[in-house]
């Protein structure tokens, strides 16, 4: 199958998103549009061929996009606070969708990414069609805190920061600094969005990593027993934070199956770009 990448340029607020649309040559309108929501340093280009991946096998429509402050697209329009990813759930990403047309979608989302998607789908059941997390966090660990900690330590001298600039450029220090101070304020301890996961109702694949060092299991079954809908957990082994790229095939087969397993509903009669 052949998978045709447009780009997607969106004005928020006269700020610009970089959006990228992929779109099967299958002809089907029908189907829900998957939407990866990238991780807490992540980038569209950072997923790699990932999302491709998932649109040929499942023939569905993707969005990707670089939220503020990341990949190419506009720095972040105000200084981060601790409700950062509410902001992104809520008020970010439906003018997003909206303005690509997108009325029905398959949350995807990596950690920072996973979070976001939780809170759209508690805010917006009407248009979550299903949702995957991949080490999404619900509430701030002592080991979270500590791979941030370790990270900013390793930021300079493992050449993570060159690393980063590759995709984020000249962003690059104020993304870092401010995921950095953000996860390490004292306020952030008390961060929690369980609170939102009684209002999801739909169906959900939860993902994470087995030796993931910024969550722990506790992450995986405080979802899965607390959303109202279907849920499948997975717990991945010899895997870290980064299923998707460390655990490749058996992520992409889990994906695989709850996607097409949500395409056989007969409530799907989708609108999408």
């Amino acid at each position: 199958m052949t998978i045709h990448t447009e780009i997607i340029p969106i004005t928020l607020d006269g700020r610009y998103i970089h959006a990228e649309y992929l779109k099967p040559n299958n002809d089907d309108s029908s189907r829900p549009t998957l939407v990866f929501l990238h991780e807490a340093l992540g980038s569209i280009q950072q997923w790699r061929d990932f999302p491709q991946a998932v649109c040929e096998a499942t023939g569905c429509p993707a969005l990707i996009y670089d939220r503020f402050g990341f990949g190419q697209s506009d720095p972040i329009p105000k200084a981060r606070h601790i409700g950062y990813l509410h902001d992104e759930a809520e008020i970010y990403l439906p003018e997003i969708l909206s303005a690509c047309g997108i009325h029905q979608a398959i949350l995807i989302g990596h950690s920072d990414g996973g979070s976001i998607a939780l809170l759209f789908a508690a805010r917006f059941p009407h248009i979550t069609v299903g949702i995957i997390t991949e080490a999404a966090h619900i509430f701030a660990e002592t080991v979270t805190i500590a791979g941030v900690r370790q990270a900013k330590k390793l930021y300079t001298i493992s050449g993570l920061s060159q690393k980063l600039a590759r995709y984020h450029g000249d962003k690059t220090e104020s993304m870092f600094k401010n995921w950095a101070d953000t996860w390490l304020s004292p306020a952030f301890v008390h961060w929690n969005i369980e609170d939102c996961l009684p209002h999801i109702t739909a169906p959900a694949l939860i993902i994470q990593g087995e030796n993931d060092e910024y969550g722990t299991h506790l992450q995986v079954e405080g979802i899965a027993k607390q959303v109202r809908g279907a849920v499948r957990a997975e717990i991945i082994p010899a895997c870290g934070h980064v299923p998707h790229q460390q655990a490749r095939e058996i992520t992409l087969v889990l994906m695989i199956e709850f996607i097409n397993s949500l395409l056989e509903k007969p409530k799907l009669t989708t609108m999408s770009r």
